[in-house]
This record gives C-alpha cells, structure tokens and sequence, in this order.
C-alpha cells in the first residue's frame, strides 16, 4: 500500500502536460482507451413510426480556444497561467501552439476566462 500512496504523491506533482502523457502510455502499454464509452441509439422497429426530433439541447460545455496570442504574449501567457494551472514553460508553449486551451468549461467560467484573455490582447473563442 505505501506504493500506491506514493504513486499517487507523484501523480498529484505532475503537470498537466505530464499527465497526459503519463495516459498516453499507459493507454499504449495496455491497449487500452481512457475516452469515454459513447452510447448508440436503437433503430426505431420496421413499420413503427419514426420518433419526433428531439428539441436541440442548450450548450452548458465549452471548449475554450485561442486564435492569435496579439502582441502581449506576456499578458496572455499569465491569463493562460491563471485558469489553467500550468506552469511557465507550459502555458507559453500551449500560447504560442494555439487552438483549445482548455476543454468541456461551464458557460459562465468559459465566457469570464475569453473575456480575459481578450482584455490581455489575444483573439480566443468558444466553440
């Protein structure tokens, strides 16, 4: 158990960065897929009616992504920092990278951190 226990301290050290790809290569040593399991709809029975279309569902989860960092790379490094939790190196790479910088956000948090991320120059969208 004292194993397990000190996994576990090494884990909750670990960036974000290193945690994926801590589950990248478990996922390739064992086989296996961290995504979750999707669920398929049962085809409707032969003569039965076709159901009606469900009424489209509001968003509630955003993906936050970056366009253009702008000229205060700086300040948007920091905004990236401050939502993300990443460290330096990390937060300038994934600023520099572009495209999402973070995934499945509540519409309320995903709105603040594009609104800040605007504020400190940079072109960022929710999709």
């Amino acid at each position: 158990m004292a194993d397990v226990k000190k996994f576990i301290e090494e884990v909750k050290g670990m960036t974000v960065l290193e945690l994926n790809e801590l589950v990248k290569a478990l996922e390739e040593e064992f086989g296996v897929s961290a995504a979750a399991p999707v669920a398929v709809a049962a085809a409707p029975a032969a003569g039965g009616a076709a159901p009606a279309a469900a009424p489209a569902e509001e968003k509630t989860e955003f993906n936050i992504v970056l366009k253009d960092a702008g000229e205060k790379k700086i300040d948007v490094i920091k905004v990236v920092r401050a939502f993300s939790g990443l460290g330096l190196v990390e937060a300038k790479q994934a600023v520099e990278k572009g495209g999402v910088l973070k995934e499945n956000v509540a519409k309320e948090e995903a709105e603040k951190i594009v609104a800040d991320l605007k504020a400190a120059g940079a072109t960022a969208v929710l999709e």
